[in-house]
Parts: C-alpha cells; structure tokens; sequence
C-alpha cells in the first residue's frame, strides 16, 4: 500500500492517553500501545509532522508495514 492511499483512507489514526501512551489504530482497529520513552518520542514526531508523515511515521513504528504485510491485512477485512 503506497502512502498516497494511507493519506487519502486515514489509514493510521492515533490517541494520546493521560498517562502518556500512544495508542495506534490502523482502520480503527488498536494495534499497538506505546509506552514510556518511546511515546515521548513519537508524540514529538507527530506533532510536528504533516498529515503524510504523520501515516509514515506511524506504520514505521508498527514495524509491520516494512516488509509487505499490509497486503495481508486488506484481505483480512
């Protein structure tokens, strides 16, 4: 899935909780918490990206979408 379709489906989507964890949906279903550093970190990313990077910056960090296994996930739905 190239970023253009991520960008246009709103593919990833995210949510700040109090504690400070990034909850990372993909169609709006949860597929990954971050914690602790890690989120500090990628809520600074997010902030200050745009829209198109912020989709990039989210399917990096679920690791997932490096190695072509959105295809698999599509087909699942």
């Amino acid at each position: 899935m190239g970023i253009k379709k991520l960008v246009e489906d709103q593919a990833f989507t995210f949510q700040e909780s109090k504690e400070g964890k990034i909850i990372i949906f993909y169609y709006n279903k949860q597929i990954m918490i971050v914690k602790e550093q890690r989120a500090r970190t990628l809520s600074q990313k997010l902030a200050n990206a745009s829209l198109e990077e912020q989709q990039m910056i989210l399917a990096k960090t679920t690791g997932n979408f490096k190695r072509g296994n959105e295809r698999l996930i599509n087909k699942k739905q």
